[in-house]
């Protein structure tokens, strides 16, 4: 699992074309899966979990979460009332073998879906994937950040997240995670037990009232609203700019330094 597995939905990151089987709802390995795996995972991180009753148990929901660790993937949904799914790549799935059936089958028991990544188009069938588990009243996972935070501080959200929840009607249940880069710090094979892991599920939040999708004051300022309440919940220090990937080339360094809007 990479650091960019859940990110905002128009950012170049992962995407696919999805059959209807893959959004078709979880099944024996999802709830198998859990069965075993959150007492393995409250065994091996110890979280405490705060705001369990803030999560909505039926209908459209986006989990927005800062992002630390390659683990926070596992944690949210673990924890959560409700499945909640998030894109992985898609050779999670595609193994042969044994270590390719437990593979499939882990990321399976987790909520995952399968996404070919890539820019342009491969985008552009990401968010479509995104739309359709939305709009069969499921949950989803995503990081407005775009990318793991390496130096611990929360930066600015992209406005990725804030288009889907208001093109889609979900509510955005914000997600504060605190710890899960020291439980499991980039590069480290074994996870630690300190210090212990938080989660925290803020209260839902009803974006419609800011404007509709194609508005782009409407997702800066849904936006903001997300990270602020994201901030709130991991106390985290604010790096007041955007977790750029490093630029290949002239062209996407000029674009980073001229305005525009980050998805």
């Amino acid at each position: 699992m990479t650091q960019e597995q859940v990110s905002a939905p128009d950012a170049p990151e992962p995407s696919a074309s999805p059959s209807s089987d893959e959004v078709a709802g979880v099944g024996f390995t999802y709830y198998f899966g859990r069965a075993v795996l959150v007492p393995l995972t409250r065994l091996i991180y110890r979280p405490r979990i705060e705001g369990r009753g803030n999560i909505p148990r039926k209908g459209k929901v986006i989990f927005a979460s800062n992002h630390l660790s390659f683990i926070d993937s596992l944690i949210i949904p673990m924890f959560a009332p409700r499945p909640v799914y998030f894109l992985a790549k898609s050779s999670y799935f595609e193994g042969t073998g044994f270590r390719g059936w437990v593979s499939r089958h882990f990321f399976t028991a987790i909520g995952a879906t399968p996404v070919e990544r890539g820019a342009g188009q491969a985008a552009l069938d990401a968010l479509d994937q995104q739309r359709r588990i939305l709009a069969s009243g499921r949950a989803i996972a995503l990081y407005p950040e775009g990318t793991r935070s390496l130096d611990g501080r929360l930066y600015k959200g992209r406005t990725g997240v804030a288009f889907l929840a208001l093109e889609e009607g979900a509510q955005v249940v914000p997600v504060g995670l605190i710890g899960t880069n020291e439980a499991m710090p980039v590069g480290a094979k074994m996870p630690s037990r300190h210090p212990r892991v938080t989660v925290r599920y803020g209260a839902p939040i009803d974006l419609s009232h800011l404007g509709p999708a194609s508005s782009g004051k409407a997702r800066r300022l849904a936006t903001d609203e997300i990270m602020a309440a994201i901030h709130e919940l991991s106390g985290q220090e604010l790096a007041n700019t955007y977790n750029e990937v490093p630029a290949s080339n002239p062209v996407e360094r000029l674009k980073q330094v001229l305005p525009h809007e980050r998805r």
